[in-house]
């Protein structure tokens, strides 16, 4: 598969590919958090853009993390920036960043 305008068309998605440009790298715990969604929803959002190529995976102990792939294209690496960059006050985004920098126990510590 490639980037496709689909996997930006859905809001769930959307709003953990901003976070995830944002931050680097994040725990499905994160997500979760930030989005505030059960896992069994953002695990699935994350496995169609897992499978379409657009986030990689790892697993650390009993902790899952993303992050956007390196290997996208130029142009898709492009788009997900600007769109992060332009979107990044609007909501629900701005509630996805604040919401994330409250969460207490994020890894490092404890998922």
């Amino acid at each position: 598969s490639d980037v496709c305008s689909s996997d930006l068309a859905d809001l769930t998605r959307l709003r953990a590919l901003v976070l995830l440009s944002r931050e680097g790298e994040l725990c499905v715990c994160e997500l979760t958090h930030a989005l505030d969604e059960i896992q069994p929803k953002i695990s699935r959002h994350l496995a169609l853009l897992r499978e379409a190529h657009v986030v990689l995976d790892r697993r650390q102990g009993q902790w899952i993390y993303y992050r956007l792939n390196p290997k996208l294209p130029n142009w898709a690496q492009t788009i997900l920036a600007e769109t992060a960059e332009g979107i990044a006050k609007q909501a629900p985004f701005a509630g996805d960043q604040s919401a994330l920098s409250k969460m207490h126990n994020r890894p490092g510590s404890a998922c």
